[in-house]
């Protein structure tokens, strides 16, 4: 397993894409995913901006190894599930653009509250299997693979994202899994992460301090699980995540892919990030030697 990091972590340190490639190389990360690419200057389309983030990366030595983006085949493109399809196309050729064998997606982010129909997960797992599959479809065609993470509270649960990939049912398509994220709709990350190992293409490190919903509110820096529990970003290491148990499950698993840090901490995001991929560097290679 090898480290990467996520540009999310830099989003408190206004950088644009190429400035992120350049303080990811600084800090001695092997390889970089986009979660999303800051504004092409002027004159420039998304498209050609791509071209030229892939043309830094490769003057660094410095690989891009994912691009994530935004999607919701409920709630996009004003509902219309075509259009909304054909927007995340685009998105691929985007990831095409930037070189990188995976992309991930959302599917939604759950019914809007004015919706008066049935509102469960399996209620909208056609719609959202449609979507997804079309995505896939069109991507495998350009060589990317393409993935949903545990994230978004309605999409979040492992049963609710297995269920989604074998709806879906395609070679293309598979996992994001994050291992802090679980914590948010108050699921074990650990029976999580063994549910869904089959199903990995990708995996973010994240880690979180966790607080009972029946304390007092926190204050600032925390929000609130699906469950009412508060939870807080952290530096990798210092949180609740059992994250050298996740690890451990994903070597046994065969996964010897990236495994992109998100920092989400209030502190520092530069020591954050550095702090956190001490850690994480030792874990992995204390796991290896085991």
């Amino acid at each position: 397993m090898k480290l990467g990091v996520s540009s999310y972590s830099y989003s408190r340190c206004k950088l644009d894409s190429l400035e992120v490639l350049k303080k990811a190389k600084e800090m001695g990360f092997e390889a970089v995913e986009f979660a999303g690419l800051s504004a092409p200057p002027e004159g420039e389309t998304l498209l050609t901006y791509a071209a030229r983030v892939k043309e830094e990366a490769e003057k660094l030595g410095i690989k891009i190894i994912n691009y994530a983006v935004s999607a919701d085949f409920i709630n996009g493109s004003n509902g219309d599930l075509e259009k909304e399809i054909e927007r995340v196309k685009e998105e691929v050729r985007v990831a095409k653009a930037l070189g990188v064998p995976c992309m991930r997606h959302d599917a939604t982010w759950g019914f809007p509250k004015e919706y008066r129909g049935a509102r469960g997960f399996d209620d909208a797992l056609p719609r959202l299997a449609e979507g997804c599959r079309a995505v896939t479809e069109f991507a495998q065609e350009l060589g990317i693979k393409t993935t949903v993470e545990n994230h978004g509270f309605f999409c979040q649960d492992s049963d609710r994202v297995e269920k989604l990939v074998n709806a879906i049912n395609h070679p293309n398509f598979g996992v994001l899994l994050d291992i802090g994220n679980f914590l948010c709709a108050d699921e074990d990350p650990v029976k999580a992460v063994g549910r869904l190992l089959p199903y990995v293409f990708h995996v973010h490190v994240k880690d979180f301090h966790v607080k009972s919903g029946m304390l007092p509110n926190p204050g600032k820096g925390w929000f609130k699980s699906r469950g009412g529990n508060y939870l807080r970003g952290a530096i990798i290491g210092h949180g609740d995540v059992p994250v050298v148990q996740c690890l451990n499950l994903l070597k046994n698993a065969g996964y010897n892919g990236f495994l992109s840090i998100e920092f989400e901490g209030i502190e520092d995001p530069i020591t954050g990030i550095a702090i956190g991929a001490e850690n994480l560097k030792r874990y992995v290679e204390d796991i290896m030697r085991a």
